[in-house]
């Protein structure tokens, strides 16, 4: 008799899906950055922090009887400093196609600053390389 085996298929960037506190996160590195925000808030480094916020980046629309759905970006992080300034992170280990358009549109219609974070001894920007935190 033959043993039937499963083949879990793999995320196409590595990442795995991990749970903490009942909450399951699309990396392991992202659910690493979750404990780190909830040690800077316990610490009073940060205000406060929200996870996945959601931005609308384009209305939907309907053009020659095709309705075409918005266009949104979800975001791993939104965190509140304690001058009250938001921030929004996003945890890549590097950036897709379809993440530099969706940057692309956010920056042009929300304030916030996005911030692209990554794990290299310890927490840092990946654009200025600078630690965060």
């Amino acid at each position: 008799m033959q043993k039937l085996t499963r083949y879990r298929r793999r995320h196409k960037y590595s990442a795995h899906k991990t749970v903490i506190n009942g909450i399951q996160f699309d990396s392991k590195r992202e659910a690493e950055f979750y404990l780190y925000l909830k040690l800077l808030k316990r610490a009073k480094e940060i205000k406060d922090f929200k996870l996945q916020p959601r931005f609308r980046l384009q209305e939907g629309f309907e053009k020659n009887g095709t309705t075409h759905k918005p266009i949104d970006y979800v975001a791993d992080f939104e965190v509140t400093h304690n001058d009250g300034t938001t921030e929004i992170i996003d945890v890549k280990g590097h950036e897709t196609a379809v993440f530099k358009i969706k940057r692309k549109m956010f920056e042009k219609k929300y304030p916030q600053k996005l911030t692209l974070v990554t794990y290299k001894r310890g927490w840092i920007d990946k654009e200025t390389k600078e630690v965060w935190g």
